[in-house]
C-alpha cells in the first residue's frame, strides 16, 4: 500500500539546483511540505518560487559541512511543520583528475561535502523520526558508487560510503520505522559537470557520455517521490546502466577495455582542444596520436 505523503515535510539539501530543485518541485506537487536549503539563498529563493501554487516551503540557508547548519534546518522544520518525515541528502560535487594528483586537502574537501555534509544532514532528524517511529532518509549516491571511471575515483570513493552508509542504516532503522534509501542517478543535464570543469579545471570525462547516460533531474526527482511513496532499498533511474555496472564488476577486465575506449576519447579531445588554443596564439604543436 503506496505511503500518502501530503502533509510529510521533507528537507532537501543542495535544493538550489539540479536534482535537489527538481526533487523540490515534485515532493510539493505531491503535497509535502520542503524545506530547501543550500549555500546560495537567491538561487534557493528562486527555487522555492518555482514551487507550485500553494505549496508550503520554507528557505533555510546553510552549508552541509556545517553542522549546526543541518541542525538548524531540522529545528525550523519542525517549527514550521510540526515533524520531519523525510531527508533527502543531496548536496556534493564531482572533481575530475588523477587521485595521485590530488591534493590532500582536494581529497579531505570533497568527502568533508559529499560523505560527512550527508551524516550532517541527516543525523539531527533520526531522532525525531525514531521517536515519531516514522520516517525516511533517502542519500543521492550515483551509479558510480558501484562502477569506477578513471579520473573519478575520489568522487567515486564518496559515493561507495554514501552507499554502504546507507544500505547499513536501512537494517539498523528499520526496527523503528524508519527507511532509508540510496539514489542512484547515471549523468544528469544539470551544472554539475560546469562544476566539476571549474574545481578540476579540465573538460569532464563523463560530459561527452552518450545520451543513454544522461538524464533529465525530473527524471531523478520522479523516481525519488515513487521511493517515497514506496520505499525500497535502492533507486536507480537507469536498470540497464545498473546491469551493466554489475556486470562489469564481475568481469573487471573485459570493463576495463570499455572504459579504455572512453578514456582514449576524452585524451584525444583534450589534446585537440589544446592545440586549437596553441594555434588560436600562433603556436603549432603536434597532433596527439
Amino acid at each position: 500500500m503506496a505511503i500518502a505523503l501530503i502533509n510529510k515535510p521533507i528537507i532537501i539539501t543542495g535544493a538550489a539546483t539540479g536534482i535537489g530543485r527538481a526533487t523540490a518541485i515534485a515532493c510539493a506537487q505531491a503535497g509535502m511540505p520542503v524545506v530547501l536549503t543550500g549555500r546560495r539563498e537567491d538561487r534557493l529563493r528562486a527555487a522555492a518560487a518555482a514551487l507550485p501554487a500553494g505549496s508550503r516551503s520554507l528557505v533555510v540557508p546553510g552549508d552541509v559541512t556545517n553542522p549546526d547548519d543541518c541542525r538548524r534546518a531540522v529545528e525550523e522544520c519542525l517549527a514550521a511543520f510540526g515533524a520531519v518525515y523525510a531527508v533527502f541528502a543531496n548536496a556534493g560535487y564531482g572533481y575530475e583528475g588523477p587521485v595521485h594528483e590530488m591534493t590532500e586537502e582536494q581529497v579531505r574537501a570533497i568527502f568533508e561535502t559529499n560523505f560527512f555534509g550527508t551524516l550532517n544532514a541527516f543525523r539531527p532528524a533520526i531522532p525525531h523520526m525514531i521517536e515519531r517511529r516514522a520516517g525516511h532518509v533517502l542519500i543521492c549516491s550515483s551509479c558510480l558508487a558501484r562502477f569506477i571511471i578513471p579520473f573519478y575515483g575520489a568522487y567515486s570513493a564518496t559515493k561507495a560510503a554514501q552507499h554502504h552508509v546507507g544500505r547499513a542504516m536501512r537494517l539498523e532503522l528499520a526496527p523503528h520505522n524508519v527507511f532509508v534509501s540510496t539514489v542512484h542517478p547515471v549523468g544528469t543535464r544539470t551544472e554539475f559537470f560546469d562544476v566539476v570543469a571549474e574545481q578540476s579545471g579540465a573538460s569532464t570525462l563523463v560530459k561527452h557520455s552518450p545520451d543513454l547516460f544522461v538524464q533529465p533531474a525530473s527524471r531523478v526527482a520522479s523516481a525519488v517521490v515513487r521511493c517515497l511513496k514506496r520505499p525500497r532499498p535502492e533507486v536507480w533511474t537507469s536498470q540497464l546502466v545498473r546491469l551493466g555496472m554489475s556486470i562489469g564488476g564481475a568481469i573487471p577486465r573485459t570493463a576495463d577495455l570499455f572504459i579504455k575506449r572512453m578514456v582514449d576519447d576524452h585524451t584525444r579531445n583534450a589534446s585537440a582542444a589544446a592545440a586549437a588554443r596553441l594555434a588560436s596564439e600562433g603556436t603549432r604543436v603536434p597532433p596527439a596520436r
